[in-house]
């Protein structure tokens, strides 16, 4: 019979959680996503459900919050670009990210703020590059314009999804005002 020492240890390593990885909160996030910004701009909309209708067949996927925050790095006068928070399950686990856009709604960079799933499910930060200078215009499809990855095919697919979210967002909530 296994002593209780043992029983609790084995106890404690099945029971440890997943790898997790924070790599950025907001604020350094969005220092990262705006050099030389005088300050950063942040509107929140609540959506209605046209809204909603508009970002589910843009993004071709689920809105999961009415409450968007879209965060606007400022020059001056001058708007830097536009930043959006995209957070969401990927297998059983979260994953938080950034996508920064030009004032023109281009995707300038996707940056990982946490990743919770075991790491060998992330892509890693060459898969993430490709989405660079993607626009609404693009199918922006695992299997089609981005490629998949091997053993994290939920990963890419959870992040294709959340830039296309935010890709929307832009159109939708940004664009619209401009």
């Amino acid at each position: 019979m296994p002593s209780r020492g043992f029983a609790l240890l084995v106890l404690l390593v099945f029971a440890a959680p997943a790898s997790a990885t924070v790599y950025h909160s907001r604020s350094e996030a969005l220092e990262l996503a705006f050099p030389g910004a005088d300050r950063v701009d942040t509107r929140t909309y609540i959506l209605n459900d046209e809204q909603v209708a508009m970002i589910r067949q843009a993004s071709r996927g689920e809105v999961e919050s009415k409450l968007v925050k879209v965060y606007t790095g400022m020059r001056g006068d001058e708007v830097l670009g536009y930043a959006f928070i995209d957070t969401h399950t990927v297998r059983t686990m979260p994953e938080a990210f950034m996508v920064v856009l030009t004032p023109n709604g281009v995707v300038r960079s996707l940056r990982i703020l946490a990743f919770y799933e075991p790491r060998e499910y992330q892509p890693n930060n060459r898969w993430y590059a490709q989405f660079e200078h993607k626009t609404a215009g693009q199918s922006l499809r695992v299997g089609g314009d981005i490629h998949g990855i091997a053993g994290a095919t939920l990963s890419a697919r959870a992040t294709t999804r959340g830039v296309r979210r935010a890709l929307a967002f832009y159109e939708i909530l940004v664009a619209s005002e401009i």
